[in-house]
Formats: structure tokens, C-alpha cells, sequence
């Protein structure tokens, strides 16, 4: 069968820059590979045909013959089953971006190159996470909160080997204790991991009849954590070594668990600061007053409220706040000044006699909203 053009196999032209070949052999490299495709010699063809473009293309000389004499000028380098592929894999590790290993590669395939069990290996058990509500106050000053969950814990009766009588496990005799199973696709050779063994380089010939083989179980478990003051909305409290024990006897996961707090009734936060919103009568504004505010920790404060407060008006009470590391945020208040929407004629005639003194605007000018109390 004739070969087809360099460019065309590649999909570029002769004016397309080095990068621009690098990255059409890359896309074609991984929808073609080998590995990708088992059994399928279309689509090996298109991978070794890609190859070869790549290799040509990539190179300045070999690329100048080929513009000027086509296939004539590289027959010596290319071609048949004499090709040299020592370009292409110098030039893997820049393509892909892997380490000299070609491990970025590999994982596209599903392999671990890079990173191999052994019949050694030791891995942390796997981490569990926990979703905890807490009241608003709560996440303000802190508290402790009994928890229950489900780990896995180590089987008591293989002591976490998962063989019957705890006695062990033998050398996997698929891959001969290493983990790994070496295998040719090609002019390739690639390192999987052992299907027999799942990579620990031992099998267990009699599984235990209490956990099934697993070396573990699942208990209930039932502990105490401590939430921090200040603790916000989503936040994570980290409990060491509560999570799953490890399957190849390493140490247990850890257990996250996440804080969901409850909306107050009354009071919100902003960073270190708390906000609430307080009623006050026309004649406690006009006239200035003293009032007591209940805080969120359930204290009565005195709050003196100027004469001729403006609706919206923000009073700050200092260190009444949000308690972090010795240190207090400071509690707002906002004053809504209510009017009445009923009076007596009593309060009526004095709400007239109020006007005819002051005086009454009929036509206000407007005013800039950022001069209004926020």
C-alpha cells in the first residue's frame, strides 16, 4: 500500500510550527496507541504510521530532504522494519511531559509506571467523611458534639491479614512477589499491575470466614469531637486515624468531618463581626434613649441610642463579636425606627402640633442614596 503523505497523516501543513506537530503526533499518539486499542492492527498501523511522520517532522533535516525530495530523501531513516525509533523516544518525555518514564502517558492507559506496588508497599487506610449540623451559636463559641459513624476496623480474627488463623499469605505466583506484570505490546514494553494479587505481591490461600478476605470489618464507632470557636460553614475538623484501616497494613484514613451550620432567627455573621436588627420607637429616636439588648451568648446590654437617630442607623457594641484566638469581633446593630400606624387623637394633636412648629416640607429634594444608613 502507498504511503501517505507526512503532512496529511499528521494533519498539519508545511508551514505549521514545531509545537503545532508536537501536539497533532500527541493527539494521534493517544487515540492510536496499542494499549488503547488491544487487537486492533488499524489501529496499530495508524499509530506506527504517525510515528514515523513524527519522526521526520520533528526533526529540522530530515524534514528539509523530505520537503525537497519527498520519501527519496528519508528512505535511509525511515521505513520497514530497519526503523529507528530512538527519536520518538527521546522525544516522549517532552511531548508528553513525563519524568523519562513516559508516566503521563501510562496513566492515559491506565498503567502505573512511575509508581508500582511491590509486595512492600504500606498505604494509609482510606478517609471517611462526616456531615455535622450545628447550631449558629454553637459555631460562634464552640462546643463538643458526640458522633456515630461506620469504619472499617482490622478483622480481630486474622488480625487484619485476612487469611483464616491469621496465618499469613503466601508469594503470588503470577508475578512472582513483585506486584507487577511485564508485558510487550510492540516495540513497547509496559509494567501493570499484578491482576492475580492487586499489585501486593502475595495471595492468601485460605480466606478468613469473618471478613471474607478483606482483613477487615465494619463497626459502629462513637466518639467525641470538639468544634473550635469561630468555626465557619463548611469548614473541616480532622479526627487522626478514625477512618478505614489500611488493607496492607499501614496506618487507619482520618475522619473529616464537615461543619453545616444553622441560619439564627436573629443574628448574622461577616468575618469577626455579628449583625442584628433592633426595633425602636419615633420617640426614642427623636428624643434619644437607653435601651438593654439581649447579645447571643444571652447577656442584657445598655445601649444608648442619640437623640435624633436616623432609621438604619448601625451602633457598634465592641468585643461582642466572634471570639477567635483571644481576640473579639464586634456586634452591630441595626436601629429600624418604627412608625406607628395607629394614634390616639391625643397623640394626634401632638403629632400636628410637632408639624406646625417644625415645619413641614411640601417639596423635598432628593437625596443621594450612599448619604442613606446602610
Amino acid at each position: 500500500m502507498a504511503k501517505r503523505d507526512y503532512y496529511e497523516v499528521l494533519g498539519v501543513t508545511k508551514n505549521s510550527s514545531k509545537e503545532d506537530i508536537k501536539k497533532a503526533y500527541r493527539k494521534l499518539a493517544i487515540q492510536y496507541h496499542p494499549d488503547k486499542n488491544p487487537g486492533d492492527k488499524e489501529a496499530e498501523e495508524k499509530f506506527k504510521e504517525a510515528s514515523e511522520a513524527y519522526e521526520v517532522l520533528s526533526d529540522d533535516q530530515k524534514k528539509a530532504a523530505y520537503d525537497q525530495f519527498g520519501f527519496a530523501g528519508v528512505d535511509g531513516s525511515t521505513g520497514g522494519g530497519s526503523q529507528d525509533f530512538s527519536s520518538i523516544f527521546r522525544d516522549f518525555n517532552d511531548i508528553f511531559g513525563g519524568t523519562g518514564d513516559f508516566s503521563n502517558i501510562f496513566d492515559m492507559f491506565g498503567f502505573n509506571a512511575s509508581n508500582p506496588r511491590s509486595a512492600n508497599s504500606v498505604h494509609q487506610g482510606a478517609n471517611l467523611r462526616y456531615e455535622l449540623e450545628i447550631s449558629f451559636k454553637d459555631s460562634i463559641f464552640g462546643t463538643k458534639k458526640e458522633i456515630q459513624f461506620s469504619h472499617n476496623e482490622a478483622c480481630t480474627s486474622c488480625n487484619g491479614t485476612g487469611a483464616a488463623g491469621g496465618n499469613g499469605r503466601k508469594t503470588c505466583p503470577t508475578c512472582g512477589g513483585s506486584g507487577q506484570i511485564r508485558q510487550s505490546q510492540g516495540f513497547f514494553s509496559f509494567t501493570r499491575t499484578c491482576y492475580a494479587c492487586s499489585g501486593k505481591g502475595s495471595i492468601i490461600e485460605k480466606l478468613c470466614s469473618e471478613c471474607g478476605g478483606t482483613g477487615s470489618q465494619k463497626k459502629r464507632q462513637t466518639i467525641i469531637i470538639t468544634i473550635p470557636p469561630g468555626v465557619e460553614n463548611g469548614k473541616q475538623v480532622v479526627v487522626p486515624r478514625q477512618g478505614d484501616a489500611s488493607s496492607s497494613g499501614g496506618p487507619p484514613g482520618d475522619l473529616y468531618v464537615v461543619i453545616r451550620v444553622k441560619t439564627h432567627e436573629y443574628f448574622e455573621r461577616h468575618n469577626l463581626d455579628l449583625y442584628c436588627a433592633v426595633p425602636i420607637s419615633v420617640t426614642q429616636a427623636i428624643r434619644g434613649a437607653e435601651i438593654y439588648v439581649q447579645t447571643l451568648d444571652e447577656k442584657r446590654v445598655r445601649v444608648k441610642i442619640p437623640a435624633g437617630t436616623q432609621n438604619g442607623k448601625l451602633i457598634r457594641i465592641r468585643d461582642e463579636g466572634v471570639p477567635i484566638n483571644n481576640h473579639h469581633g464586634d456586634l452591630y446593630l441595626k436601629l429600624l425606627v418604627e412608625i406607628p400606624t395607629k394614634l390616639s387623637k391625643e397623640a394626634k394633636k401632638l403629632i400636628e402640633e410637632l408639624a406646625r412648629i417644625e415645619g413641614e416640607d411640601d417639596s423635598p429634594q432628593p437625596i443621594a442614596l450612599s448619604k442613606i444608613a446602610g
